[in-house]
């Protein structure tokens, strides 16, 4: 069985169009998507009607969480309150009152199964929605804020930077971001989970996608931090 596992689209409908489109080359047998769907981007209506078309398992994230109920103090860091609260606020007028009742009620976990391989799948941990693990993590940090017991894959997004580790026998794997990636590669991540009667194989998939033109819609749509998110777009980091 062929899975694929995407996240952090964060308003980038192109991104998502032109993962979506690879997808389709893939003979994908289930599409799982683990959070932040709108928030952040020129295009958060669309971005949510194309998960909504996909008809599959979605989980909360973060960011879905903000456009529910907006962003806290202590959140995010004081400089950028403000703006991000503007840029909440922005997103949320884009929306309509079924599209904030659909992010609200998202669970937060992911749990699949198939030929006894067990997944688990969640935007940060699977206990918080806004905890930061990094690829940099020990094994022992890792293991103690990620791992669960009876679970041979698990599967996260969150932090945008994608990877693959093997930790006393288990998988772990970021799985990056459609629409923000903040590793220096400007193009789309998502995630590919092999499953067979007797192996398993995981992969991160990347994708181009029309950065240009993503720039230029927040630059139409007067998104109120047009500038800062083109920079991020230009040089995928933060």
């Amino acid at each position: 069985m062929r899975l694929a596992f995407i996240s952090d689209i964060h308003g980038n409908a192109v991104a998502l169009d032109a993962v979506l489109k690879d997808i389709e080359t893939r003979n994908v047998d289930k599409v799982f998507v683990l959070g932040d769907i709108c928030y952040r981007g020129p295009e958060p209506k669309r971005a949510l009607q194309l998960v909504q078309s996909l008809n599959c398992e979605v989980i909360k994230g973060n960011a879905d969480e903000w456009v529910v109920r907006g962003v806290k103090a202590g959140e995010v860091p004081d400089q950028a309150f403000d703006m991000m609260t503007q840029e909440r606020e922005w997103i949320y007028a884009q929306l309509d009152s079924e599209d904030i009742e659909y992010l609200q009620q998202l669970p937060t976990n992911i749990n699949f199964s198939h030929n006894g391989m067990n997944i688990h799948a969640f935007h940060a941990t699977p206990s918080s929605l806004f905890d930061i693990v990094l690829p940099s993590e020990t094994d022992a940090t890792i293991e103690e804020k990620l791992l669960v017991e009876g679970t041979d894959i698990s599967i996260y997004a969150h932090i945008h930077k994608p990877y693959i580790r093997y930790i006393k026998g288990k998988c772990v794997m970021n799985i990056g971001s459609v629409g923000l990636p903040f590793d220096g590669t400007r193009k789309s991540s998502y995630a590919i989970v092999d499953v067979e009667e007797s192996s398993f194989q995981t992969s991160i998939v990347r994708v181009d996608y029309d950065v240009e033109r993503v720039i230029q819609q927040y630059q139409e749509v007067n998104y109120p931090n047009a500038q800062l998110m083109a920079k991020v777009l230009e040089n995928a980091s933060l």
